[in-house]
């Protein structure tokens, strides 16, 4: 983008004057809000250029232009420091969360006040909190494509799974394959596992990749049934307060946060950032989230489980990723406490 910055300046304006009012935003209106050092005719000619890379839009006939998916991302990518929280903030969130002393009440006061922070839904991955780890991993042939994936833990549980693999195959190999699997996820934590898994691969010789990923599959289906994560919510009104904000119905949205197996899924894929964090924007997401952002942060041991926001894309992102941050930050150190 040549004149990159100064048109970076002023995609950042456009998204704070549109997160700020909801309005189209011309560049008469820039001029005069922003210390931008030009004219109007010259910021005229750079939303032009925003435009031509997709970066905003002109919603309907409206002289104003509003930013894409594509121009969020761009402004997001580079927020260069995440600022901390205002001393009147951490005050509430340090209040609120130290007088909750069982875990399912500081859970519950973790979201509500992150709700409250950002005015958006805020949600938490609440992972059964145990201290198992992987003892064994077999991998037992039934027939020529049929095997049975075996996971052990260090508590005794043990979970199994039929596996039809779509080859042939020996026990022989099956054998090998489970040793170098061991090599990898032998006292790994079952959160761990998808991780872990990808160390797995790597060592595999590749005419026995498509065999193993079918057993990492296995594994991880194994590893999820005797864990399951659940999502803990709050702020879902500020959904209802802003329905204009969202190019269809919010009804398909609510039932995807309480169905959760969408929301689990996209939280766990997602990967911090270099600030601790992770955006997904508008069609980043999975299906009916697609209308939506989500800004999440890790928290708790090894960062595994994550915290964080739902809401529009046309959101207040330096704020809210902060207060996800802050937040995500508390609540390891309560844990670890």
């Amino acid at each position: 983008m040549t004149d990159q910055p100064r048109r970076m300046k002023v995609l950042q304006a456009i998204v704070e004057d549109y997160v700020a009012s909801r309005e189209p935003v011309g560049s008469k209106a820039l001029v005069e809000r922003h210390n931008l050092g030009v004219s109007s005719a010259t910021v005229r000619n750079d939303m032009a250029d925003l435009e031509d890379e997709g970066l905003i839009a002109a919603p309907h006939t409206s002289s104003g232009r509003i930013p894409t998916d594509k121009g969020y991302r761009y402004f997001v990518d580079r927020i260069s420091e995440v600022r901390p929280l205002s001393a009147a903030e951490k005050r509430a969130v340090q209040a609120l969360l130290d007088n909750s002393d069982d875990i399912d009440d500081m859970m519950a006061a973790t979201v509500q006040v992150l709700s409250q922070l950002t005015r958006q839904v805020a949600v938490i991955q609440y992972p059964h909190m145990d201290s198992s780890v992987i003892r064994r991993v077999e991998f037992v042939l039934l027939s020529e494509d049929r095997m049975l994936a075996v996971l052990i833990l260090s508590t005794g549980r043990v979970d199994q799974r039929v596996v039809y693999l779509g080859q042939t195959v020996d026990q022989p190999t099956l054998d090998v394959l489970a040793q170098v699997f061991m090599k990898y996820l032998d006292n790994v934590s079952p959160y761990n596992l998808t991780r872990a898994l990808m160390d797995v691969h790597a060592a595999i010789p590749q005419e026995h990749q498509a065999l193993a990923k079918s057993l990492g599959k296995a594994l991880e289906l194994l590893a999820e049934a005797g864990h399951r994560d659940r999502i803990l919510m709050a702020g879902t009104a500020n959904l209802a307060r802003s329905p204009q904000d969202f190019s269809h119905s919010i009804g398909p949205i609510l039932e995807t946060l309480e169905e959760q197996v969408v929301l689990l899924k996209l939280l766990t894929e997602m990967e911090n950032d270099a600030h601790g964090l992770s955006v997904r924007i508008g069609d980043e997401n999975f299906g009916s989230l697609g209308d939506t952002s989500v800004v999440a942060a890790g928290y708790g041991p090894g960062d595994v489980a994550k915290i964080g926001v739902v809401g529009p894309t046309r959101m207040d992102y330096p704020s809210t990723m902060s207060a996800v941050r802050a937040i995500a930050r508390y609540l390891s150190r309560i844990l670890s406490s």
